[in-house]
């Protein structure tokens, strides 16, 4: 005797029987529960792609508290200029400002405060006017 199948279209998979059509609408449920997933993932994780993207520096302005002076200073390009000249006058190899010591940081804003820029005294000497 040889198997027959209990329904015209039946597939015998591992002792169980499947009717084609319902084997077909597993296949494509299964695929579009993996292309939903593809979807849901994607979609969870494109914000988090786009925020770890590097970004220009135009519109980052870094302030640093001059605990001593009670004030704030913006370290930009002219700030990193004077740090430079500073660490020059002392005989001191480039040292990243973040690297220094407190003691270090501190010392150097209060330079700072009697080496203050040309532009800066010019302006000073025009609003006193």
């Amino acid at each position: 005797m040889g198997h027959t199948a209990l329904w015209a279209g039946a597939i015998v998979l591992t002792g169980w029987v499947f009717n084609s059509l319902r084997l077909e609408g597993i296949i494509v449920l299964r695929t579009y529960g993996f292309i939903g997933s593809l979807l849901l993932a994607g979609a969870i994780f494109a914000p988090t792609a786009v925020m770890a993207t590097p970004r220009p520096q135009e519109g980052v302005q870094v302030r640093i508290y001059d605990r001593d002076h009670r004030d704030y200073h913006n370290w930009d390009d002219r700030e990193d200029h004077a740090y430079r000249g500073y660490l020059v006058e002392r005989h001191q190899t480039y040292r990243a400002y973040n690297d220094q010591r407190a003691r270090d940081q501190r010392n150097y804003w209060k330079w700072r405060h009697n080496h203050q820029d040309r532009e800066e005294r010019h302006q000073e000497r025009h609003e006193e006017r």
